[in-house]
């Protein structure tokens, strides 16, 4: 794969999303009273990493990685252990699972990961291992004094899905982060309650949760278009 800018892939829509979420985050930070500069460096990470993920470029799995990592110290840091174990034990690994995907079933020319269809197999050892994992989770974050157990549980299966339709370069991997980011933004109310300084991971996920339905509308046309170049 021929070296290259990635910014230089970015249409001026998504220049101009990604722009727009910088700002919100930072603008929400400059008016927390407690500063929180982990959350900060962490919300901007995550909102490029997705524009990436939406354009289908490897680049997002990476940042994906640092990502996680940042956002399981700040879970770690308030008691959410559904949060730290997801994206330290799951969604990193799976970033990395994805980096190697992806590395097989890209375009060279567009540099975009080629999309697949998700087979029925896929689709039933899906189902079957999420209630596995949320079942398991659940007692393991109930036994850890998990605050917040019923959405750190749903948070904990959402990311599971989400992560394992983006291994599998499905579309839906979107949508499965949008419901995630609808739990997290569900967690982090209710931190922001005892501790201001959380604030702007609200705003992060609202943020995020934009991004994730432009991945899903980039990703179903992006399909569209790569089914009729095979015909």
């Amino acid at each position: 794969m021929k070296k290259h800018n990635p910014f230089s892939l970015l249409n001026r829509f998504e220049w101009g999303l990604w722009s727009a979420s910088v700002v919100a985050v930072i603008i929400c930070f400059m008016f927390v009273p407690e500063k929180e500069f982990l959350s900060l460096f962490a919300s901007l990470v995550g909102v490029t990493a997705l524009v990436f993920l939406a354009k289908g470029h490897i680049l997002g799995q990476f940042l994906i990685i640092l990502f996680s990592f940042l956002y399981g110290v700040i879970s770690y840091c308030f008691s959410y252990y559904g949060e730290m174990m997801t994206y330290l034990g799951m969604s990193m690994p799976m970033a990395v699972l994805s980096i190697w995907s992806w590395l097989r079933h890209t375009d060279d020319d567009t540099h975009e990961v080629k999309i697949a269809s998700v087979s029925k197999r896929s689709i039933f050892l899906l189902s079957f291992f999420s209630v596995v994992v949320t079942v398991v989770f659940y007692f393991i974050l109930k036994y850890l004094g998990t605050q917040s157990l019923l959405f750190s549980t749903i948070s904990v299966t959402t990311s599971f899905v989400a992560a394992s339709l983006t291994f599998l370069r499905s579309p839906f991997y979107a949508l499965g982060y949008t419901l995630n980011d609808l739990v997290l933004i569900v967690l982090w109310v209710l931190a922001s309650i005892r501790d201001l300084s959380y604030i702007p991971m609200i705003v992060c996920f609202a943020v995020f949760m934009i991004n994730d339905l432009y991945g899903f509308i980039s990703w179903q046309k992006r399909k569209k278009r790569q089914n009729g170049e095979r015909k």
